[in-house]
């Protein structure tokens, strides 16, 4: 009996081999929100903001805060998505987004975002409260996000938008397009807080 157990052995081995060889491979897909900052030769220059920026921090709700992509599928349900995925932190991906839009809309490269050297040390710092951030994959992208601008002089201003996206079409990739679109609407949003000025009381 005992000389049949290397032959058993070899058996299990080669079953389990067989097996992991015959599994279909699981494919990920990364995504990565991009600007909207894409300038015309003929677009007007915008007047240049004078003061440096810095943005952050940026928060997120914890249930979108992962790696995976999340799909509401009902009013009480959402799914995450293991096979596709945020190509980097999400938090990293919105804050690079913002920061390349704000420097369009605001005609100046001195800008960086938390915790990148210089943003704890600008003349106005941007926090951001990304409250919503809710993707139906074939239907809308939905961002809602306040945001507080603060001067070195201790004014500061609180302001908040609502957007929604149609979704052109059924893909992850024109979901993530529109979520691209809805944080352009954001950047704006907070680039005319910036130019307007502190006030005393917050506003929203």
């Amino acid at each position: 009996m005992i000389s049949y157990l290397p032959r058993l052995a070899v058996a299990g081995l080669t079953g389990l081999v067989l097996t992991a060889s015959c599994t279909p491979s699981i494919t990920l897909n990364h995504y990565t929100l991009h600007s909207q900052a894409i300038q015309s030769v003929d677009d007007p220059q915008p007047k240049a903001f004078s003061q440096s920026i810095g943005l952050g921090p940026i928060t997120l709700p914890d249930m979108v805060d992962r790696p995976q992509l999340v799909l509401r599928t009902s009013e009480h349900r959402v799914v995450f998505t293991e096979t596709h995925r945020w190509a980097g932190p999400l938090k990293a991906e919105i804050a690079r987004v913002l920061t390349d839009n704000l420097a369009y809309l605001l005609g100046t490269q001195s800008i960086s975002f938390y915790p990148q050297r210089g943003a704890e040390r600008a003349e106005v710092k941007v926090s951001v409260d990304v409250q919503r951030f809710e993707s139906v994959l074939g239907k809308t992208a939905t961002i809602d996000a306040i945001w507080t601008v603060q001067w070195a002089d201790g004014m500061q201003r609180t302001d908040s938008t609502h957007v929604q996206e149609s979704v052109a079409g059924e893909t992850y990739d024109a979901l993530v397009a529109a979520h691209s679109r809805a944080l352009m609407v954001v950047s704006q949003g907070i680039a005319s807080s910036i130019r307007g000025g502190g006030v005393a009381a917050s506003s929203r």
